[in-house]
C-alpha cells in the first residue's frame, strides 16, 4: 500500500521565535492588499505592499546576517517558503546595494534613458531634495546617504 502524502511542513528549530513577527507582517500585507485605492494613482496603490515585502525580507536578513540569531536551516526555510525575497537579499550582500528598496529600482529597462531609479541617486547629488520613487515610493536607498 502506498504512503499517503501530507502537506504538513516541518518547521526548523527557532521558528517559534520569528513566527509572531512574520504573522504580524503577513496580516499587514493582507490588509494592504485589501485596502481601497480610491484617489490614489495606480502605482501608489502598490507602495504599501512593496514596503511590507521589504520589511519582511530585511527582518530575516538582519536576523541571519547581522545579529546571527537564526540558523542557516531556518534562513533557507524562510526563503524557500516565500517569507523573504531571495534575489533582494542577494543584492543586499553586494557593496553599493546594502539599502536597496526593491529590485525594480535598479533595472535599467524600467526607467527612462536606460538608467536606474531616482531613489538610487545619493542625496547630495540630487537637484530636488525630496523625491519619491514611482515604482515603490522609496525616498532614497543609495548606499552613500
Amino acid at each position: 500500500m502506498p504512503k499517503v502524502k501530507t502537506n504538513r511542513v516541518k518547521y526548523p528549530e527557532g521558528w517559534e521565535l520569528i513566527e509572531p513577527t512574520l504573522r504580524e507582517l503577513q496580516a499587514k500585507m493582507r490588509e494592504a492588499e485589501n485596502d481601497t485605492h480610491d484617489g490614489k494613482r495606480k502605482c501608489e496603490a502598490l507602495w504599501p505592499i512593496f514596503k511590507i515585502a521589504h520589511q519582511k525580507s530585511r527582518y530575516i536578513f538582519d536576523l541571519y546576517h547581522r545579529r546571527k540569531e537564526i540558523s542557516k536551516e531556518l534562513f533557507e526555510f524562510c526563503l524557500d517558503q516565500g517569507y523573504a525575497d531571495r534575489n533582494l537579499i542577494a543584492k543586499w550582500k553586494k557593496p553599493g546595494y546594502e539599502r536597496l528598496c526593491c529590485l525594480r529600482c535598479m533595472q535599467p529597462r524600467d526607467h527612462n534613458f536606460a538608467t536606474t531609479c531616482v531613489c538610487r541617486v545619493p542625496k547630495h547629488l540630487r537637484e530636488e531634495k525630496v523625491i519619491e520613487c514611482v515604482h515603490c515610493g522609496c525616498r532614497g536607498c543609495a548606499s552613500g546617504d
